[in-house]
Protein backbone atom coordinates (compact mmCIF):
# COMPACT_ATOMS: atom_id res chain seq x y z
CA UNK A 1 0.00 0.00 0.00
CA UNK A 2 1.75 2.95 -0.90
CA UNK A 3 2.25 5.72 1.86
CA UNK A 4 3.12 8.97 0.92
CA UNK A 5 5.85 11.28 2.87
CA UNK A 6 6.16 14.55 0.82
CA UNK A 7 4.63 15.22 -2.55
CA UNK A 8 6.69 17.24 -5.33
CA UNK A 9 5.73 20.49 -6.94
CA UNK A 10 2.93 20.32 -9.15
CA UNK A 11 1.05 17.86 -8.28
CA UNK A 12 -2.37 17.04 -6.66
CA UNK A 13 -1.55 16.83 -3.19
CA UNK A 14 -5.34 17.33 -1.14
CA UNK A 15 -8.76 17.40 -1.86
CA UNK A 16 -11.41 19.00 0.79
CA UNK A 17 -14.90 18.75 0.84
CA UNK A 18 -16.88 21.34 1.46
CA UNK A 19 -20.06 20.35 2.32
CA UNK A 20 -23.92 21.90 4.15
CA UNK A 21 -24.39 18.85 6.52
CA UNK A 22 -20.92 17.66 7.68
CA UNK A 23 -22.13 14.89 9.94
CA UNK A 24 -24.41 13.80 6.89
CA UNK A 25 -21.32 13.87 4.56
CA UNK A 26 -19.35 11.90 7.10
CA UNK A 27 -21.66 9.54 6.91
CA UNK A 28 -21.82 9.17 3.47
CA UNK A 29 -18.29 8.90 2.86
CA UNK A 30 -17.10 6.80 5.16
CA UNK A 31 -19.67 4.01 4.33
CA UNK A 32 -18.43 4.41 0.93
CA UNK A 33 -15.16 4.38 1.07
CA UNK A 34 -14.56 2.56 4.59
CA UNK A 35 -12.64 6.13 5.48
CA UNK A 36 -12.15 6.64 8.84
CA UNK A 37 -12.79 9.80 10.72
CA UNK A 38 -10.74 12.06 12.70
CA UNK A 39 -12.13 15.74 13.91
CA UNK A 40 -10.53 18.98 14.72
CA UNK A 41 -12.36 21.66 17.05
CA UNK A 42 -11.97 24.64 15.18
CA UNK A 43 -14.56 26.70 17.26
CA UNK A 44 -17.24 26.39 19.49
CA UNK A 45 -19.34 24.79 17.13
CA UNK A 46 -17.40 23.71 14.01
CA UNK A 47 -14.34 21.34 13.31
CA UNK A 48 -12.47 20.37 10.52
CA UNK A 49 -12.52 16.49 9.50
CA UNK A 50 -9.63 14.51 8.87
CA UNK A 51 -10.72 11.21 7.05
CA UNK A 52 -8.11 8.70 6.86
CA UNK A 53 -7.31 4.96 5.69
CA UNK A 54 -4.52 2.82 7.39
CA UNK A 55 -3.88 6.20 9.73
CA UNK A 56 -2.64 7.98 7.04
CA UNK A 57 -5.30 11.26 5.64
CA UNK A 58 -6.57 10.89 2.36
CA UNK A 59 -9.23 14.00 2.10
CA UNK A 60 -10.99 16.34 4.57
CA UNK A 61 -14.59 18.49 4.77
CA UNK A 62 -15.93 21.14 6.47
CA UNK A 63 -19.08 22.93 6.77
CA UNK A 64 -19.23 26.10 4.37
CA UNK A 65 -18.75 28.99 5.74
CA UNK A 66 -22.09 31.38 6.01
CA UNK A 67 -19.89 34.05 3.19
CA UNK A 68 -19.41 31.58 1.02
CA UNK A 69 -23.52 30.44 1.49
CA UNK A 70 -24.18 34.40 0.93
CA UNK A 71 -21.96 34.12 -2.52
CA UNK A 72 -23.91 31.25 -3.41
CA UNK A 73 -20.81 28.62 -3.25
CA UNK A 74 -22.50 24.98 -3.85
CA UNK A 75 -21.10 22.05 -1.96
CA UNK A 76 -18.14 20.75 -4.05
CA UNK A 77 -14.56 19.24 -3.62
CA UNK A 78 -11.65 21.44 -3.60
CA UNK A 79 -8.21 20.49 -5.11
CA UNK A 80 -4.72 21.49 -3.99
CA UNK A 81 -1.98 21.80 -5.77
CA UNK A 82 1.20 21.30 -4.24
CA UNK A 83 4.19 24.13 -4.53
CA UNK A 84 7.40 25.36 -3.02
CA UNK A 85 5.76 29.07 -2.64
CA UNK A 86 1.86 29.83 -2.37
CA UNK A 87 2.99 33.74 -2.39
CA UNK A 88 5.16 32.90 -5.29
CA UNK A 89 2.89 30.85 -6.92
CA UNK A 90 -0.08 32.96 -6.51
CA UNK A 91 1.77 36.12 -8.10
CA UNK A 92 2.62 34.02 -11.08
CA UNK A 93 -1.11 32.89 -11.72
CA UNK A 94 -1.76 36.53 -11.52
CA UNK A 95 0.54 37.58 -14.50
CA UNK A 96 -0.92 34.26 -16.23
CA UNK A 97 -4.32 36.00 -16.04
CA UNK A 98 -5.81 34.00 -13.40
CA UNK A 99 -7.48 35.43 -10.30
CA UNK A 100 -6.32 35.38 -6.84
CA UNK A 101 -9.68 34.69 -5.14
CA UNK A 102 -8.03 34.38 -1.27
CA UNK A 103 -4.69 35.92 -1.13
CA UNK A 104 -2.05 33.58 0.60
CA UNK A 105 -2.49 33.05 4.48
CA UNK A 106 -0.87 30.42 6.95
CA UNK A 107 -3.01 27.77 8.03
CA UNK A 108 -1.50 27.40 11.48
CA UNK A 109 1.46 25.40 11.57
CA UNK A 110 0.00 22.98 8.80
CA UNK A 111 0.74 24.90 5.61
CA UNK A 112 0.42 28.66 3.41
CA UNK A 113 -2.20 28.20 1.14
CA UNK A 114 -4.11 30.61 -1.40
CA UNK A 115 -7.19 30.05 -3.48
CA UNK A 116 -7.05 31.03 -7.19
CA UNK A 117 -9.27 30.99 -10.21
CA UNK A 118 -7.84 29.77 -13.43
CA UNK A 119 -8.90 31.75 -16.78
CA UNK A 120 -11.15 29.68 -17.66
CA UNK A 121 -13.20 30.05 -14.28
CA UNK A 122 -11.99 26.91 -12.58
CA UNK A 123 -11.15 26.88 -9.07
CA UNK A 124 -8.23 25.54 -7.01
CA UNK A 125 -5.82 25.81 -4.26
CA UNK A 126 -2.10 25.95 -3.70
CA UNK A 127 -0.89 24.39 -1.02
CA UNK A 128 2.61 24.77 0.63
CA UNK A 129 3.15 22.05 3.14
CA UNK A 130 4.71 22.56 6.94
CA UNK A 131 3.41 20.29 9.18
CA UNK A 132 0.47 19.32 6.97
CA UNK A 133 2.08 17.28 3.96
CA UNK A 134 -1.37 16.20 2.43
CA UNK A 135 -2.48 12.95 0.98
CA UNK A 136 -0.69 10.73 2.78
CA UNK A 137 -1.48 7.00 1.11
CA UNK A 138 -2.20 6.31 -2.82
CA UNK A 139 -3.06 3.31 -4.79
CA UNK A 140 -5.65 1.48 -2.73
CA UNK A 141 -9.45 1.74 -3.03
CA UNK A 142 -10.89 5.58 -1.47
CA UNK A 143 -7.68 7.38 -2.22
CA UNK A 144 -7.00 9.75 -5.19
CA UNK A 145 -6.08 8.29 -8.32
CA UNK A 146 -6.93 10.84 -10.94
CA UNK A 147 -7.97 14.63 -11.46
CA UNK A 148 -9.75 16.41 -14.25
CA UNK A 149 -10.37 19.83 -15.63
CA UNK A 150 -13.64 20.40 -17.04
CA UNK A 151 -13.39 23.27 -19.27
CA UNK A 152 -14.85 25.07 -21.44
CA UNK A 153 -11.64 26.33 -23.28
CA UNK A 154 -8.72 23.45 -23.03
CA UNK A 155 -6.16 25.30 -25.15
CA UNK A 156 -6.28 28.59 -22.76
CA UNK A 157 -5.69 25.94 -19.71
CA UNK A 158 -3.41 24.46 -21.10
CA UNK A 159 -1.32 27.63 -21.20
CA UNK A 160 -2.35 28.60 -17.95
CA UNK A 161 -1.44 25.72 -16.29
CA UNK A 162 1.75 24.58 -17.95
CA UNK A 163 3.18 28.29 -17.45
CA UNK A 164 2.55 27.91 -14.19
CA UNK A 165 3.25 24.71 -12.85
CA UNK A 166 5.64 23.39 -15.92
CA UNK A 167 3.21 21.09 -16.87
CA UNK A 168 3.51 18.90 -19.98
CA UNK A 169 -0.26 18.45 -21.90
CA UNK A 170 -0.38 15.84 -24.39
CA UNK A 171 -2.79 14.01 -26.14
CA UNK A 172 -2.69 9.98 -26.50
CA UNK A 173 -0.53 8.56 -29.34
CA UNK A 174 -3.56 6.47 -30.36
CA UNK A 175 -6.72 8.72 -29.02
CA UNK A 176 -8.31 10.73 -31.62
CA UNK A 177 -10.79 12.33 -28.67
CA UNK A 178 -8.69 14.92 -27.91
CA UNK A 179 -7.90 14.43 -24.39
CA UNK A 180 -5.26 16.23 -23.20
CA UNK A 181 -2.98 14.17 -20.55
CA UNK A 182 -1.25 16.16 -17.63
CA UNK A 183 2.33 15.00 -16.89
CA UNK A 184 4.11 16.58 -13.90
CA UNK A 185 7.90 15.81 -14.12
CA UNK A 186 7.77 12.04 -15.33
CA UNK A 187 4.39 11.29 -13.85
CA UNK A 188 1.17 11.30 -15.64
CA UNK A 189 -1.36 13.21 -12.87
CA UNK A 190 -5.03 14.04 -14.51
CA UNK A 191 -5.79 15.61 -17.91
CA UNK A 192 -8.52 18.13 -19.95
CA UNK A 193 -10.88 16.59 -21.42
CA UNK A 194 -12.55 18.79 -24.95
CA UNK A 195 -14.29 21.42 -24.21
CA UNK A 196 -17.60 19.32 -25.35
CA UNK A 197 -17.39 17.43 -22.50
CA UNK A 198 -18.54 20.17 -19.81
CA UNK A 199 -22.25 20.04 -19.63
CA UNK A 200 -24.29 23.05 -20.35
CA UNK A 201 -24.54 25.48 -17.83
CA UNK A 202 -21.93 24.19 -15.48
CA UNK A 203 -19.27 26.46 -14.58
CA UNK A 204 -15.43 25.29 -15.25
CA UNK A 205 -14.38 22.67 -12.46
CA UNK A 206 -11.64 20.13 -11.21
CA UNK A 207 -13.28 16.34 -10.77
CA UNK A 208 -11.71 14.43 -8.76
CA UNK A 209 -11.49 11.19 -9.36
CA UNK A 210 -11.29 8.01 -6.17
CA UNK A 211 -9.96 4.73 -7.04
CA UNK A 212 -12.16 1.71 -6.59
CA UNK A 213 -12.44 -1.97 -7.40
CA UNK A 214 -15.42 -2.41 -7.99
CA UNK A 215 -16.97 0.23 -9.69
CA UNK A 216 -20.69 -0.99 -10.56
CA UNK A 217 -20.98 -1.76 -7.11
CA UNK A 218 -19.51 1.18 -5.66
CA UNK A 219 -21.89 3.02 -7.60
CA UNK A 220 -24.74 1.29 -6.32
CA UNK A 221 -23.78 1.57 -3.28
CA UNK A 222 -23.47 5.62 -3.52
CA UNK A 223 -26.85 5.37 -4.63
CA UNK A 224 -28.34 3.58 -1.87
CA UNK A 225 -26.74 6.03 0.24
CA UNK A 226 -28.59 9.10 -1.46
CA UNK A 227 -26.29 10.02 -4.33
CA UNK A 228 -27.16 10.49 -7.96
CA UNK A 229 -25.28 9.62 -10.85
CA UNK A 230 -24.34 12.94 -13.46
CA UNK A 231 -22.67 9.76 -15.37
CA UNK A 232 -23.84 6.24 -15.13
CA UNK A 233 -20.90 3.66 -14.90
CA UNK A 234 -19.48 3.48 -18.45
CA UNK A 235 -16.71 1.99 -19.90
CA UNK A 236 -13.47 3.36 -21.38
CA UNK A 237 -11.75 1.17 -23.73
CA UNK A 238 -8.37 0.31 -22.50
CA UNK A 239 -8.75 2.33 -19.68
CA UNK A 240 -11.20 1.58 -16.98
CA UNK A 241 -14.68 1.80 -15.69
CA UNK A 242 -15.92 4.70 -14.37
CA UNK A 243 -18.66 7.30 -12.61
CA UNK A 244 -19.58 10.74 -11.79
CA UNK A 245 -21.61 10.96 -8.86
CA UNK A 246 -23.20 13.44 -6.81
CA UNK A 247 -23.15 13.21 -3.11
CA UNK A 248 -26.19 13.91 -1.08
CA UNK A 249 -25.19 17.58 -0.62
CA UNK A 250 -24.28 18.20 -3.88
CA UNK A 251 -20.75 17.70 -3.93
CA UNK A 252 -19.76 15.94 -7.28
CA UNK A 253 -16.73 13.81 -7.36
CA UNK A 254 -16.03 10.09 -9.90
CA UNK A 255 -15.18 6.92 -9.09
CA UNK A 256 -12.95 4.69 -11.21
CA UNK A 257 -11.78 1.28 -11.48
CA UNK A 258 -8.26 0.65 -14.04
CA UNK A 259 -8.46 -1.69 -16.78
CA UNK A 260 -6.60 -4.66 -16.22
CA UNK A 261 -3.33 -4.25 -18.44
CA UNK A 262 -2.63 -6.43 -20.67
Amino acid sequence: MPHIEKHAPGTFCWIELATTDQGAAKAFYCSLFGWAVNDFPMGPNDFYTMFQLEGRNTAAAYTLRPEQRSHGVPPHWMIYIAVESSDRAAERANQLGGKVLAAPFDVFDAGRMAVLQDPTGAAFSLWQAKEHRGLGIAGVDGTLCWVDLMTSDPARANKFYSELFGWKLMTGEKDPSGYLHIMNGEEFIGGIPPANNLPPGVPPHWLAYLRVSDCDASAAKAKSLGGTFHVPPMTLENVGRFAVVADPQGAVFAIFKESRRT
